[in-house]
């Protein structure tokens, strides 16, 4: 899974970071680097509260924490002996101690944790782990699973594994939802048409959200139902999605990609939805504009070609003017699509973004991931790049638009 976690290393700087992750809850993110260790910051306020010894020549390629315990899960990058890529080795940060290693067959690509389970990702099998004495409870066969695509919900009462089925007759951008505590699979669902890039679950488990290779298209799914909620649209473009994250109350998503523009959306409901639509209806009759911002062209055929072929070829036609008359033509789409079963709907209205925010001149080119905090307090977006940066923007959750960038800090400095 590549919604909170990275291993990256680019030629553009010399100070990167091996791998970095955001935490169960986003509240902390922790950072493996190339020789020096590791270390665990707090998002909010911003600070270092951990360090590794940083004089020894210490190299890991997961660092993954459990909520803000003490206790970490961490996977050596190779280095010495003792950090072996096939050697998990779970830590008390407090107490500087290690709890327990644990040695496999091949090289650990992933590590997932909540407070029931612990999950071991090689590129051929998902170990399952009861985290409270650390027995082994089940073992999962899978399909050559390099990239460790694979998701573990924080929830303890909506314990799921997401990832994707090696069973006969699946496609390729099938999802296959696991119960960890029952061991059992409970869903298969039909994701998209293409291989699947990312996939995150919802912090309450109850959603859980997916991109297919293209990157056009974000999908979110109920779970375990499997009844799909939203359609997102990222852009008409392929892309590389590094990164997916809802906030803690499901109401917004962000999504981050090689494309160095972090994507907004806001998950309305039901009732807001068609208020939005009838909204645009009305404003439609009277002659008004639209905000481009809540439809858009399709994109459930974009991942076929069929509609982002149609998208491209009315923008060649109209030129620069396409900017000036969209906003009528998705008006009058809003208006027809009413009519029509939710099916043909879906062509026609993928949700766009409400807000997004453009990476710094220091993280463009990079690996980055991104995470919405900010709970009863502002909203606010935090992204970290394998530049070895960390940066907070301002959302304003009503209006949306760019979002300005508040804070960079460095997480290479002592």
């Amino acid at each position: 899974m590549r919604r909170h976690s990275a291993s990256a290393a680019s030629p553009k700087s010399e100070q990167q970071l091996l791998s970095f992750n955001f935490n169960q809850d986003a509240s902390c993110v922790s950072v493996g680097f190339p020789s020096t260790g590791f270390s665990i910051f707090n998002c909010e306020p911003f600070g270092r509260f951990y360090s590794s010894n940083r004089d020894e020549n210490n190299s890991f390629r997961v660092v993954e924490m459990l909520f803000c315990t003490s206790l970490v899960a961490l996977v050596g990058a190779g280095l010495k002996a003792e950090q072996s890529p096939r050697r998990l080795q779970i830590m008390n940060t407090k107490r500087n101690s290690t709890i327990c290693e644990l040695t496999f067959v091949s090289a650990i690509l992933s590590v997932k944790l909540n407070r029931k389970r612990l999950i071991v990702v090689l590129e051929e099998h998902i170990y399952i782990y009861d985290i409270a004495n650390m027995k082994l409870v089940h073992t999962i066969d899978t399909a050559p699973n390099p990239h460790a695509l694979c998701a573990l919900s924080p929830s303890s009462e909506n314990c799921f594994l997401a990832y994707p089925p090696s069973t006969s007759g699946a496609s390729s951008g099938d999802l296959l939802i696991f119960d960890v505590v029952n061991l059992q699979a409970v869903n298969i669902v039909q994701a998209h048409k293409s291989p699947l890039s990312c996939i995150v679950f919802s912090y309450d488990g109850t959603l859980v959200a997916t991109s297919s290779d293209k990157g056009t298209v974000i999908r979110v799914f109920s779970v375990p139902t499997g009844q799909k909620l939203f359609q997102l649209r990222r852009g008409t473009y392929s892309a590389n999605i590094h990164s997916i994250a809802f906030d803690l109350s499901n109401r917004y998503l962000c999504v981050s990609s090689d494309t160095d523009t972090i994507h907004i959306y806001k998950l309305l409901t039901e009732a807001e939805r068609k208020e939005k639509e009838k909204d645009g209806r009305r404003r439609s009759g009277a002659g008004g504009v639209t905000d481009v911002s809540g439809t858009s062209p399709a994109n459930n055929i974009a991942e076929g070609g069929t509609a982002g072929s149609l998208t491209k070829a009315i923008g060649g036609y109209l030129g620069t003017g396409f900017a000036a008359v969209r906003s009528p033509l998705v008006s009058a789409t809003s208006a027809v699509s009413s009519f029509l079963p939710n099916q043909i709907t879906e062509i026609w209205e993928p949700q766009r973004d409400f807000a997004f925010a453009k990476v710094p001149q220091t993280a463009k080119g990079f690996h980055n991931i991104c995470a919405i905090i900010g709970g009863a307090g502002p909203l606010q977006l935090v992204v970290v790049s394998a530049s070895g940066f960390f940066y907070t923007f301002g959302i304003d959750g009503d209006v949306g638009g760019e979002c300005a960038q508040l804070k960079e800090f460095s997480l290479l400095d002592d």
